[in-house]
């Protein structure tokens, strides 16, 4: 994928500027593994987040209709039957932008909330769903035909259910679907290292050899196809900031952030410092600028200025473009095709979300070394290279591959 220059920088201004802000950190590419902790488990443990335009994904699909997809519990063994937590929301918030090339706000206008009950004895759990918009919270858990919202239980046919919300209708999916994210992680920490002098200096594999550490896994996946017209609630937005948390119980009666996740591939990559890895998932978008983010910021520079040279050169001034990319949502511009390096806007932020077959790690490599470089994995695979390649997407919502 050939990238203009503007594209690169924008995209390298997103990963530093989030590591830069970043008081916490997410680990292990994309968001899987980001820090576990004794009292994570992998249920509640976001791994990546997905938004994009559903006629860019299907071209048979209704003009308008957007599609969010969180998925959660990293490493999900095939033939596994895993579940949500029955103690945590899992929420997307957006926000309704007037103006594309305004700064985000990280305020949340709008509000979907998930609550999981424990499963039954076909393995199947009923979902809560929560809507807050227009300063109103409105809880659904019944379909349009008189029956439990569920998930989808491992081997059986897809559960989408038809939920009516305030005058639209969305469509919901929950349960486990194959990890459509890819990359070699195991080798691009040996490269960082080399970088940071912190082990020997090499590349990345062949497309031969390398290795695709989520191929065969599964993943909690939520996805919520949404009519435009819901998002815009009168107001006429053509542009929504997207992120997602997990909240778990406080102990006092009410629920804590716990996890959060928009753009991928960002602290994981910058930030090596361990005790960095939790704070940020506790912080909303709104606090990115805040003083508390400045422990990390030294850090996550010095690792950028690191891996700007990769290629033997500095092409990159990360400290001229630390801030651009904060707060970090996914943004998406919804009059322009869909894509993680599809657009940028007046200020070189990324605005057009996020495909299920993005190449992140390579447009993310790219343009921190400022010149083409990738890890040499894909969605597909490398013909030859039995450690690589996903199962083909499903044609219809919501879209990602059955579970291995």
């Amino acid at each position: 994928m050939k990238l203009t220059k503007k594209i690169r920088q924008t995209i390298l201004a997103l990963e530093v500027a989030l590591i830069v802000v970043l008081t916490p950190g997410i680990i292990a590419a994309s968001d899987h593994d980001d820090g576990e902790v004794d009292i994570k488990g992998r249920a509640v443990n976001l791994t990546d987040l997905y938004v994009y335009r559903e006629k860019d994904q299907n071209s048979g699909a209704a003009d308008g209709d957007l599609v969010f997809t969180m998925n959660s519990n990293p490493r999900s063994v095939a033939r596994y039957q895993y579940y949500f937590s029955t103690t945590a929301l899992y929420q997307f918030h957006i926000t309704q932008v007037g103006d594309v090339n305004s700064t985000p706000t990280g305020r949340a206008d709008i509000i979907l909330r998930f609550a999981f009950s424990p499963p039954n004895n076909k393995g199947m759990q009923a979902v809560a769903i929560t809507v807050v918009r227009n300063g109103s919270e409105t809880t659904t858990k019944t379909t349009v035909n008189g029956g439990l919202i569920a998930t989808t239980p491992l081997n059986s046919n897809s559960v989408v259910n038809t939920v009516p919300v305030g005058g639209s209708n969305l469509t919901v999916f929950a349960g486990l679907r194959e990890d459509p994210f890819f990359f070699d992680v195991e080798q691009f920490f040996r490269v960082r290292a080399g970088a940071l002098g912190t082990g020997a200096k090499v590349g990345f594999k062949e497309p031969s050899r390398a290795i695709d550490f989520t191929k065969g896994y599964n993943v909690n996946t939520i996805a919520v196809r949404v009519p435009k017209a819901f998002l815009q609630a009168g107001t006429g937005a053509n542009t929504f900031d997207v992120w997602s948390t997990v909240s778990i119980r406080d102990g006092a009666g009410g629920f804590k952030q716990f996890e959060r996740l928009a753009r991928p591939a960002i602290n994981e990559g910058l930030i090596v410092t361990p005790e960095f890895l939790e704070a940020f998932n506790n912080i909303p978008p709104r606090l990115d600028l805040s003083a508390a983010a400045a422990p990390v910021r030294q850090e996550a520079v010095a690792t950028l200025n690191a891996v700007d040279l990769l290629d033997g050169s500095d092409n990159v001034d990360p400290n001229a473009i630390a801030g651009a990319f904060l707060p970090d949502v996914m943004r998406i511009d919804t009059t322009k095709t869909s894509g993680y390096a599809s657009a940028t806007n007046a200020q070189g932020s990324l605005i057009g979300g996020r495909m299920l077959m993005d190449d992140v790690i390579d447009i993310t490599l790219g343009a921190l070394v400022g010149s083409p470089v990738g890890d040499n994995v894909s969605y597909n695979g490398t013909p030859g290279n039995p450690a690589q390649g996903h199962k083909p997407l499903e044609p219809n919502f919501p879209y990602l591959a059955l579970p291995n």
